[in-house]
């Protein structure tokens, strides 16, 4: 009896093993609409399955189906109240979707947010990434809704006592956030300090653009480069210089190499580097040279409208 029982279900082990893992490899490719086809049937006939229900969250989140991906995770919730990330991922399924509707409906589903963040946090005191989602949360809501500089200084400090990095990135996003760039640029130097990571740097080299201060830009990529030797940083230095026609000759050396080295790993296609070396060679007013690079723009990625947009001008 206990080798029958044991023939009857070993199919079904091998189904939903199977299944899992296929929803778990799709989702590592980014092919999320296929892990949703293979994860949805096996989720309908297995709804005890967590890991499923999670991974099926996680395929509609990513294709931003908030409303499905809120479903899921509310199961989740459900079965397991006393888990952190449950609620965590809850909280930013709801909130991503408050972000895509009018002001009217995304005012219904403000509370909810807060409620699954705030009860991650309570869970969970080590919890980083509902930290984080809550100091976004208070800085960009209203302050009718809650929104309070205070209290997203409040849980960056308790991002700070668990990652000094991320709490100091999270100070340099508060004061970001609420136009004190000086406040923001000290903060970033310190995250660069204790971590160094390229998120700390891309954190530091934004603000700079948005400040309008390419100089300080291009030596910050620059450090980063020194200590991370990536070839993406290459295109980023052509980006600030073509943009803001700065260190022409740096700019065009360094899509150069962007070019020469790439791979599919860097990032942004070829093509943009050739566009970015275009804007380069009219700033020298080099139009033959432009119109060479532009044309290789569109050769590559033919539908990309500001490309078509920037050889018209030239003639």
């Amino acid at each position: 009896m206990k080798c029958f029982l044991l023939t009857l279900l070993f199919p079904v082990l091998i189904v939903a093993q199977t299944s899992i893992e296929k929803g778990k490899v799709f989702i590592d490719k980014k092919e999320f609409a296929k892990a949703e086809k293979e994860l949805l049937p096996f989720v309908t006939n297995n709804a005890n399955n967590l890991l499923a229900i999670e991974l099926l969250g996680d395929a509609y989140g990513h294709q931003k189906k908030w409303d499905e991906a809120a479903t899921e995770y509310q199961k989740l919730v459900e079965a397991k109240p006393n888990t952190a990330n449950f609620h965590y991922k809850l909280g930013g399924a709801l909130g991503m979707k408050a972000l895509s509707v009018n002001k009217f409906k995304a005012l219904t589903i403000i509370g909810d947010v807060k409620e699954a963040f705030l009860k991650a946090a309570e869970l969970d005191p080590n919890h980083i990434e509902t930290r984080w989602a809550l100091v976004e949360l208070y800085m960009q809501l209203p302050g009718l809704l809650g929104g309070s500089k205070s209290t997203s200084l409040k849980y960056a400090n308790q991002l700070e006592a668990l990652s000094k990095v991320d709490g100091y990135l999270a100070k340099g996003y508060i004061n970001e956030y609420d136009d004190e760039p000086e406040l923001a640029e000290d903060y970033y130097l310190k995250a660069i300090k204790v971590g160094g990571s390229l998120t700390c740097y891309n954190k530091l080299t934004t603000l700079y653009e948005k400040e309008k201060q390419p100089e300080k830009a291009v030596a910050n990529i620059e450090s980063a480069q020194i200590k991370h030797e990536r070839n993406s940083l290459h295109y980023q230095i052509g980006k600030v210089c073509a943009d803001y026609n700065v260190q022409l000759n740096k700019g065009e050396q360094c899509l150069k190499t962007y070019i020469n080295n790439y791979s599919a790993k860097d990032g942004v296609p070829k093509a943009w580097a050739n566009y970015r070396l275009a804007q380069i060679y009219t700033h020298k007013n080099d139009t033959v040279s432009a119109l060479k690079y532009i044309d290789l723009a569109i050769v590559e990625l033919p539908k990309i409208v500001v490309f078509k947009e920037f050889k018209m001008n030239l003639k």
